[in-house]
C-alpha cells in the first residue's frame, strides 16, 4: 500500500504555509491531527499504508492567514475529499491564497 502526503503553498505570499493544522479523516474516523513545517509539508507521511476507500482532509486555511494579518478570509476550513483505489501513493498538495485554492492528485 502506498503512502500519503500533502503540501501547502501560499500563493498570495509565495511562500510555503508553515503551521497550518491539518486533519485526515477515514470512515467517518479522525485519523491524524497535525501541522506543516517550514516546508508546509509534514514531517512525517500522514499515512505510510492507505487502504482503499474515501479519504478527507481539512486544511484549517482560515486560522493559517488570521495569523499573518488577514482579518477577514473567505476560506477557513478547506476540506479535500478523494478516493485511495490501489497501492500506489497519493499526494494531496493545495496551492492557497485567502480567496481561492486549487488542488491536485501528485506524486
Amino acid at each position: 500500500m502506498g503512502k500519503l502526503t500533502t503540501h501547502i503553498l501560499d500563493t498570495a505570499s509565495g511562500e510555503p504555509a508553515e503551521n497550518v493544522r491539518i486533519r485526515l479523516f477515514h470512515a467517518g474516523q479522525m485519523l491524524i491531527d497535525t501541522r506543516t513545517n517550514a516546508d508546509g509539508r509534514c514531517d512525517s507521511p500522514l499515512l505510510l499504508a492507505a487502504s482503499p476507500g474515501e479519504y478527507e482532509i481539512v486544511f484549517s486555511m482560515g486560522d493559517y492567514f488570521r495569523t499573518r494579518g488577514i482579518a477577514s478570509t473567505f476560506l477557513n476550513d478547506i476540506p479535500i475529499r478523494f478516493l485511495v483505489e490501489d497501492g500506489r501513493n497519493y499526494h494531496v498538495p493545495i496551492a492557497c491564497s485567502p480567496y481561492s485554492y486549487s488542488t491536485y492528485r501528485g506524486s
